[in-house]
């Protein structure tokens, strides 16, 4: 089993609440995500099969449904919520989530904000 095998998802946009200050809390704004999962995905290699790996589909329809449901108020409690729902899948061997907020709530022209962590088993 390789270590080093991954699924990058990138740039999945959800449109949710995730924020501290009162607008964010009633005014959704969007995210984006990226994603990293490290799998063996030799299997996958070899039969060409869809139920042998990951799929992509299940993946970011996950991710959005963490983000409409969840509403936390930190994005670090965001990105521990969409890790931990990855994880589920005990194929997954880790995870490394990122989530940008792209309209920053500050008066400074910053492009984006945001979290990346990484989880494993």
């Amino acid at each position: 089993m390789s270590s080093t095998d991954r699924i990058e998802l990138r740039g999945l946009v959800v449109v949710g609440i995730c924020g501290a200050l009162p607008e964010e809390r009633v005014r959704p704004q969007p995210l984006e995500v990226d994603l990293d999962l490290v799998a063996d995905l030799s299997l996958a290699g070899a039969t060409d099969r869809l139920a042998d790996t990951l799929d992509y589909g299940a993946l970011t329809a996950e991710i959005e449904r963490v983000i409409l449901t969840a509403e936390p108020i930190l994005l670090e409690r965001l990105v521990q919520l969409i890790a931990d729902a990855m994880l589920v899948d005990p194929r997954v061997l880790s995870v490394t989530v990122t989530v940008r907020k792209l309209r920053p709530p500050v008066p400074q022209a910053l492009a984006t904000s945001g979290v990346c962590i990484t989880r494993g088993r």
